[in-house]
């Protein structure tokens, strides 16, 4: 269903709330640790979030890959998989629903999204080579270094400020494109790479008419286009809701006209289509010929691709669902509700609200720690502590040394709270604000962290830091102090 309906459900008390547009029909438990035992919880992790059991953890706001919910006609759709390796009726059924959706010719499976980066990488990224993109992301950027390339961001002034009345600060900016391209020269430029929702800046959406711009652009110097559309269902919503050329466009309409402009276009199915795998999809016979022979040699054969064919299943039903306006519309709705709590509180937050997550300034929330010391590590660690949540560090944690070993800081300091679709209650929301609100108001207790161990890849993942001084202790009595005594 394509309509607008979900903006126009109003509260006889003026209240604004987002509305679930679902019911629950399947629960599970989740449990709130004693912060005893969420600070010895965090220690056994090494102040890196991702280490932590899934136990230890009372809402978990780390990603919304994998941990979004499913409906009801995706688990039906995956009692009817055919488990075959070879010739599977499933992998045509999902080949279907993307050549309906996205209007394209050919699909490639592959196991997750990053693992269509580096079929990509591979075909495209040679040693000297440049990938020009609006915003990099942490494996996108992994697969072209490690290749011998180098990424050139050239995203729109707006994308890099905190607060902005920017409404897709995701946008290309073109004079910045065109001049990374003459300096680079076009037989150096091994792709053009637009991410919607660009994750790492706070879920910022890409308008279509930018993507339209960068499209003639490359179309005009033969540059390959690539569109990385995990985060497609959120910057749809919002070409829908703040673009007003397409506001009464349909969605896959919108979708089809993206697609157009693309000659390749990747997922995380894991973010769209709230099943576990990724896919490739293009028209181009010539770049589907030069992808397809690494698909067995690095996932899986040609109709399953590393992925369960129960997975395919539940994608195949996804996808389609991405064009359903009550769908696409949960994840930013609840996104807007969380910020709005925490803006009541004082929270310094990235404006506007994106997709995603709702994405915390740590560079002013703990303006007192060095970037050196990872800042939004250490305020990602403190929010669990207080408060059982699992945010993810979106900082200079998130980045590798330069290849002196030097530090490459950030240009943004963030803790990023994801909101899975359909996962939350706004009771929880609630929750989330009322003890990040009392961690703002003790936030100078909160101190740096340093490297315990630091792997040379993707060390955001398995890191493990320590605290510099003995801020976890002293945090923790004082939360005791004022929230935990005479319980």
């Amino acid at each position: 269903m394509d309509d607008n309906r979900h903006t126009k459900i109003k509260f006889f008390s003026g209240e604004e709330v987002p509305l679930e547009m679902h019911r629950a029909r399947m629960v599970q438990r989740i449990n709130l640790l004693p912060i005893g035992e969420r600070l010895k919880a965090i220690n056994g992790a090494g102040y890196n979030t991702f280490l932590l059991a899934n136990r230890e953890v009372f809402l978990d706001m780390l990603t919304d890959s994998g941990v979004n919910a499913m409906s009801e006609m995706q688990y039906a759709a995956m009692m009817m998989a055919d488990d075959s390796y070879a010739g599977s009726e499933t992998f045509f059924r999902l080949s279907a629903v993307l050549g309906e959706v996205f209007g394209t010719k050919y699909f490639l499976p592959a196991h997750q999204g990053r693992a269509c980066e580096n079929i990509i990488a591979n075909t495209f990224v040679r040693p000297g080579s440049f990938t020009i993109m609006n915003y990099h992301f942490t494996t996108t950027k992994a697969h072209i270094v490690r290749l011998g390339g180098s990424v050139i961001e050239v995203a729109c002034d707006e994308a890099l400020r905190v607060e902005s009345n920017c409404l897709f600060k995701g946008n290309f900016d073109m004079d910045k494109l065109e001049a990374a391209v003459k300096e680079v020269g076009i037989g150096n430029v091994a792709f053009v790479r637009i991410e919607a929702g660009t994750n790492l800046i706070g879920g910022q959406p890409v308008s279509l008419s930018n993507m339209v711009e960068v499209s003639n652009f490359c179309r005009e110097r033969g540059i390959p286009l690539i569109f990385d559309a995990s985060l497609l269902a959120d910057n749809l919503f919002f070409i829908k809701t703040r673009e007003a050329d397409y506001a009464n466009w349909p969605l896959v309409d919108i979708v089809r006209k993206m697609a157009s402009l693309m000659d390749i276009i990747y997922f995380s199915g894991r973010k769209l289509g709230c099943a576990r795998g990724g896919g490739i999809v293009t028209s181009s016979d010539e770049y589907f010929n030069r992808m397809r022979p690494l698909i067995p040699l690095y996932e899986g054969f040609l109709t399953y691709g590393g992925m369960s064919v129960r997975e395919m299943e539940a994608m195949a039903v996804g996808i389609g669902e991405t064009l359903d306006m009550h769908v696409i519309s949960q994840t930013p709705l609840f996104v807007n509700a969380l910020g709005e709590l925490l803006s009541e509180k004082s929270i310094p937050l990235v404006r506007p609200f994106g997709g995603l997550g709702c994405h915390i300034d740590a560079s002013r929330f703990v303006s007192h720690i060095p970037q050196e010391q990872y800042p939004a590590g250490a305020l990602a660690a403190a929010i669990y502590l207080i408060g059982g949540i699992r945010g993810m560090e979106r900082g200079t944690l998130s980045e590798q040394r330069n290849q002196d070993g030097s530090e490459h800081l950030s240009a943004m300091e963030l803790v990023r709270l994801a909101v899975p679709k359909r996962v939350f209650t706004l009771s929880h929301m609630k929750f989330v604000a009322d003890r990040i609100g009392w961690l703002h108001g003790n936030r100078d207790l909160i101190g740096g962290l340093e490297f315990d161990e630091e792997p040379d890849t993707l060390r955001f993942f398995l890191g493990r830091l320590r605290p510099i001084g003995d801020w976890p202790n002293r945090l923790a009595n004082e939360f005791i102090t004022h929230m935990e005594s005479g319980m």
